[in-house]
């Protein structure tokens, strides 16, 4: 039986304003072994040295194996987890910073399809990168710059084979992409559709359109989903009131916020505090 390992680095509180190495690793897992269903806050780009796991966002479930690479977007639901026969080994570094998406709508990553097949991007330069900002990693100024350089390194290497593939993108996705990256920035404040839709660049109908192409939602819709998925988050790791949480996430009206979080988790927000807080128990 092969042996399990893990050797993950978290950094401190020096982190780059553009992009900075949140945490990064290498882990042999045992058979089963899963992560989630969880939300991060951050970009993690996995990178799988063996074996095999699969990876699992909303209804989607795919079979990952050795070469090949997926990713963690801030905000989404996923979970991942090893094969019972051959549980895999993977290379890994997170990431934020106001760089990160616009850097990542250039790979060939998409929300729809969060991960690259073995051979889009050469195995040993992905494993290269990801060694080099393990390898620079430590708690002063010095390696933070370090680590974020090696990370622009490694990111670059995914938008070079990208932009080889010499694939258009369709404006839509575009569209819809740009959206999410202002929503994940701006969902606490009380944004509206139309203030998407001006940031865009695009009217309010044709956001809607592309939205429900890439989506299968409307754009109000995916705001207030992705507002709620940070309520959840907020009323599982903090002990705010729910009318804090409520204007936390962008709700001004906390009748409202009650009514639409039960509308997307069949729950209130109280009633659903409570059975995670008895799960801890």
């Amino acid at each position: 039986m092969t042996e399990t390992y893990k050797h993950s680095y978290k950094s401190g509180e020096i982190l780059m304003t553009s992009l900075s190495v949140y945490n990064t690793g290498y882990q042999r897992c045992e058979a089963g072994y899963q992560w989630g269903p969880g939300v991060r806050d951050h970009y993690c780009i996995h990178h799988i040295l063996s074996g095999t796991g699969y990876y699992t966002v909303g209804e989607k479930t795919w079979k990952l194996e050795a070469g090949d690479t997926f990713i963690l977007y801030p905000g989404v639901e996923v979970k991942y987890y090893a094969d019972q026969q051959e549980p895999w080994e993977y290379a890994w570094a997170g990431f934020m910073g106001t760089d990160a998406a616009s850097i990542i709508r250039n790979t060939g990553f998409l929300k729809e399809r969060p991960f690259l097949k073995r051979g889009n991007v050469p195995d040993d330069q992905i494993r290269n990168g990801l060694e080099q900002i393990y390898n620079a990693k430590g708690n002063g100024y010095e390696e933070a710059v370090a680590m974020t350089g090696a990370l622009y390194s490694l990111l670059s290497v995914f938008m070079h084979y990208h932009e080889g593939e010499d694939q258009e993108r369709d404006a839509k996705l575009l569209y819809v992409e740009k959206a999410e990256n202002y929503i994940e920035t701006n969902y606490s404040y009380p944004v509206t559709v139309e203030d998407i839709a001006d940031y865009v660049g695009i009217s309010r109908s044709h956001l809607f359109r592309s939205f429900q192409t890439y989506m299968n939602c409307s754009p109000k819709e995916y705001l207030t989903e992705y507002r709620i998925q940070q309520a959840c988050r907020l009323l599982k790791e903090t002990g705010l009131s729910v009318s804090a949480i409520a204007y936390s996430v962008g709700f001004e009206n906390n009748l409202y916020f009650s009514k639409a979080f039960r509308k997307v988790k069949k729950t209130s927000p109280t009633e659903y505090r409570e059975k995670h807080r008895k799960k801890k128990e």
